[in-house]
């Protein structure tokens, strides 16, 4: 794989499926190792089950390696500093929300994904994953505007506010809700530089140093930098939101196009979910 390819670009049908094929088997991973979940389990061991179950299946490289949160750290209470985002030993217990998040890269394709789920019953849980349905409506609609990229993430935040709920994506290094993803190659080894893949960091590095002559940011948040409408190419969007030891998000990939967007699939976990509450309400 060449390391000279833009994220920032409409990729065709063909490579689109090569990028479908990735986030499917995230999704995968996610609901296989979720249903492994048991209690006394630790965020680390979740990880190695979604590394070992990755790697089995021809994953070569990473974005970063998989996160799992357990409890209130599914809402990042408390994080100050980026290593209290590492996997670590807080085990799962009866009635705690987790979330799993892995970004993979398999000959060059990649996905960045986030899993939500409940150990047992959780009626907070319940009640702000019925909501976050909302947002991912929300997003593409404002996308599909060409509202500035820093404009959907403060309605996005407004609508959290609205919610009585917190908005967790803040949280993130670089106050994130999205990032672009593309091919991944170069001529540096497949080497993760914990928890990111240096390949990944190459990439990223030198887009944000070209978006950044241009007046943009590989990086989607509210800052001045996301102040232009939405940048053609591949978008990794998690919206996070929170509400008390609860948090809940949603990953996948967004399609920009010079004058349209699109999620680039539909036939997802989360999807279901929410179309089967929807049905039974």
């Amino acid at each position: 794989m060449s390391n000279k390819v833009p994220l920032a670009r409409v990729h065709d049908a063909a490579e689109l499926e090569r990028f479908r094929a990735v986030q499917r088997l995230c999704y995968r991973c996610a609901e296989e190792v979720a249903g492994t979940l048991e209690p006394g389990v630790t965020e680390r061991e979740a990880c190695r089950r979604m590394r070992r179950w990755l790697r089995a299946r021809g994953v070569d490289d990473w974005l970063h390696t998989p996160f799992a949160w357990f409890g209130d750290r599914t809402a990042f209470r408390g994080f100050r500093a980026p290593t209290q985002f590492l996997p670590g030993r807080t085990r799962l217990e009866e009635g705690m929300p987790y979330i799993l998040d892995m970004a993979p890269v398999r000959d060059g394709y990649s996905a960045d994904i986030g899993y939500g789920g409940v150990l047992g019953q959780n009626r907070i849980w319940e009640r702000l994953d019925a909501d976050l349905a909302g947002y991912r409506t929300l997003i593409l609609r404002l996308v599909r505007e060409r509202r500035t990229f820093a404009d959907v993430y403060a309605e996005v935040d407004a609508l959290i506010e609205r919610q009585g709920y917190d908005s967790r994506h803040r949280v993130y290094p670089g106050r994130v809700i999205g990032h672009q993803i593309g091919v991944i190659g170069g001529i540096l080894p497949k080497r993760v530089g914990f928890p990111f893949g240096v390949r990944f960091l190459q990439t990223i590095g030198r887009e944000l140093v070209k978006e950044r002559l241009e007046g943009r940011s590989p990086l989607w948040n509210g800052a001045a930098q996301s102040q232009h409408p939405p940048t053609p190419g591949l978008w990794a969007v998690e919206p996070h939101i929170g509400f008390r030891g609860v948090g809940v998000k949603f990953e996948e990939i967004l399609v920009v196009t010079e004058d349209d967007a699109y999620w680039l699939d539909d036939d997802l976990p989360h999807v279901h979910r929410w179309a089967r509450r929807e049905t039974t309400a």
